[in-house]
C-alpha cells in the first residue's frame, strides 16, 4: 500500500459519511457519533502498531483498518434505526460487504485486500475466531484493541451527557436498577468474558465493559488502559460495595502483572 492509496481512502471514508447525514437531528447525532469514533480508533491502532516490528506499509494497512472498521454502522443504523447487532444485523459483516460491493480497495494487493476486509468482518466477534491465518490475526488484534479503547471513550462520554443529549442508537437498553449479578461478577474473577446474553441490568453491562480488560492483546494497549484509568472510571459508575472494590484492586493488578510480564502481543 502506497500513502496515495490511504489518502484517497480518507477522501473515500470521508464522503461516504457525508452521504448519510440527515437533517434529522437525532440521526446525525448517530453518524457523527460513529464518524468521531472512526477517527479515535485511527489514532489508537496507529500508536498501538507503532510500537510493533512493522513495516511503513503494514502500519499503513492498519491505519485503513480503523478507517474501515465501522463502516457498516452507517447503512446498519440508515435501515435500522440502532447499533445493536442482536436487532437488526452484523455490522461487522456488513462492513465487509460494503468494500466489496464499492470495490473501495480495488487497487491495492489482493493480499492486503483480504487482510483489511478480514478485520473489518471480525473485528467485532466474541472471540479472534480460529482463520488460521497469523498475519491475519496480528491485525484482527490491532483492530479489536484499538476499538475497544474507544469504545471506553465512548461509554464514559455517553453516561457523563444527560438523558436529552445521549446519541439515541448507543442505549444498551437494559434496566437502570441497583444491583448486579453475581454470576457476572464471578466470570470477570475467573478472567473470563461475559455474553451478552448474561446480562440483566445496566451495571452487568458496565460490567462487561471491564471484563475486556482480558481481551486486551499489546502492552500499549495496556498502558492507554491505565493513562486514561479506565478500570477507575468505570468502577465509580457501579454499586461502591466491598466486592467491586475488591475487582478494581484485582483488575489493577492484572494489568501490572501483564505489563510486566512484556505483553506485546
Amino acid at each position: 500500500m502506497k500513502q496515495s492509496d490511504l489518502d484517497l481512502f480518507k477522501e473515500w471514508f470521508s464522503g461516504y459519511c457525508k452521504s448519510f447525514y440527515s437533517p434529522i437531528e437525532e440521526d446525525q447525532k448517530n453518524f457523527l457519533l460513529k464518524e468521531h469514533h472512526t477517527h479515535q480508533v485511527c489514532k489508537n491502532i496507529v500508536r498501538i502498531a507503532a510500537e510493533q516490528p512493522l513495516s511503513r506499509d503494514e502500519l499503513m494497512i492498519a491505519e485503513a483498518i480503523g478507517l474501515f472498521h465501522d463502516i457498516g454502522r452507517f447503512p446498519q443504523y440508515a435501515r435500522y434505526r440502532t447499533f445493536r447487532d442482536s436487532s437488526s444485523v452484523n455490522h461487522g459483516e456488513l462492513g465487509a460487504q460494503v468494500l466489496t460491493e464499492n470495490a473501495v480497495l480495488r487497487n491495492i494487493p489482493e493480499r492486503e485486500r483480504h487482510i483489511i476486509t478480514t478485520a473489518v468482518k471480525f473485528h467485532n466477534t466474541y472471540k479472534i475466531p480460529g482463520i488460521g491465518d497469523t498475519e491475519a490475526i496480528l491485525f484482527l488484534k490491532l483492530i479489536r484493541d484499538a476499538d475497544k479503547l474507544d469504545i471506553w471513550r465512548v461509554f464514559f462520554e455517553y453516561y457523563e451527557e444527560r438523558d436529552d443529549e445521549r446519541p439515541s442508537a448507543v442505549g444498551i437498553g437494559l434496566p437502570d436498577v441497583p444491583g448486579y449479578s453475581p454470576a457476572v461478577l464471578e466470570r470477570i474473577l475467573n478472567k473470563q468474558l461475559i455474553p451478552l446474553t448474561m446480562l440483566k441490568t445496566l451495571n452487568d453491562f458496565k460490567l462487561t465493559k471491564l471484563s475486556w480488560m482480558y481481551d486486551l492483546n499489546f502492552g500499549a494497549s495496556l498502558r492507554i488502559v491505565l493513562e486514561n484509568d479506565y478500570i477507575g472510571k468505570i468502577i465509580a459508575t457501579l454499586p461502591q460495595t466491598d466486592e467491586i472494590g475488591r475487582l478494581a484492586d484485582f483488575l489493577y493488578e492484572y494489568i501490572q502483572e501483564r505489563l510486566e510480564e512484556g505483553t506485546h502481543v
